[in-house]
């Protein structure tokens, strides 16, 4: 019994740490929380440092629920909507990779006033989800690699739910980090300065548009195998 128990313990782990490791850098790659807060900065900008802390550990939050239930149901709703995992990577490194264009090729790197703000300048809580966890943060990317992450969960009860355990850790400690990058973004701005916190920007726009190239060649490249190999029905 005892023998049993330490095996399944072990197989729990060994699932749960494989989860971890797949979904930190695709996740990390893809929400990119220090690029983002520069984001996060010029759209709350007229808030103060204690109203931008609070909304940053509120976006953690939400992001983090987001990441979670794209895990959780995001497959359930492919399967219900008919679609394949090629087709939605295709989507959503078209998504991805047309975000990251208009960034990079936009005169100003963002328009403060037409994110997240009031009339008296100042960002507000019900900010919070929509825009700046959606699609700021965690925005149609991110559930796409989300969805095709957990699309490997497996099949048995003993690999789905470790699995999903290290994935869902895995958008927690990426939730953690935005919690930290958002509400210390007026500190990462003025270490950059002006001129280089242009030139990150630029960098992370040019980064964002070569993930939703790759997602892109990603999914074409399973649809391609799949027509070559289809599934038996």
């Amino acid at each position: 019994m005892s023998d049993g128990l330490a095996y399944f313990g072990l197989n729990f782990v060994n699932i749960a740490k494989n989860g971890l490791l797949i979904g930190m850098p695709a996740l990390f790659s893809i929400v990119n929380p220090v690029g983002s807060a520069l984001i996060f900065y010029a759209a709350t900008d007229g808030s103060t440092i204690k109203e931008r802390y609070a909304l940053g550990w509120q976006v953690a939050f939400y992001s983090a629920m987001t990441m979670i239930a794209s895990f959780l149901l995001g497959a359930a709703i492919l399967s219900f909507f008919g679609i394949g995992v090629s087709a939605l990577r295709i989507a959503g490194g078209l998504l991805v990779a047309t975000a990251g264009w208009q960034s990079l090729n936009n005169t100003q790197t963002i328009e403060p006033r037409s994110l997240a703000q009031a009339n008296d300048g100042s960002a507000k809580p019900d900010n919070a989800f929509f825009p700046l966890t959606m699609p700021l943060t965690t925005g149609p990317g991110t559930i796409s690699v989300c969805i095709a992450l957990s699309s490997s969960k497996g099949n048995s009860y003993d690999e789905v739910v470790p699995y999903l355990f290290g994935l869902s850790l895995a958008a927690g400690l990426i939730a953690l980090m935005i919690g930290i990058c958002y509400s210390s973004a007026h500190r990462i701005v003025s270490s950059l300065g002006e001129q280089k916190n242009g030139i990150f920007m630029r960098i992370s726009a040019f980064i964002v548009l070569c993930i939703g190239v790759q997602i892109l060649l990603t999914g074409i490249s399973d649809f391609y195998i799949t027509l070559l190999h289809p599934e038996p029905h």
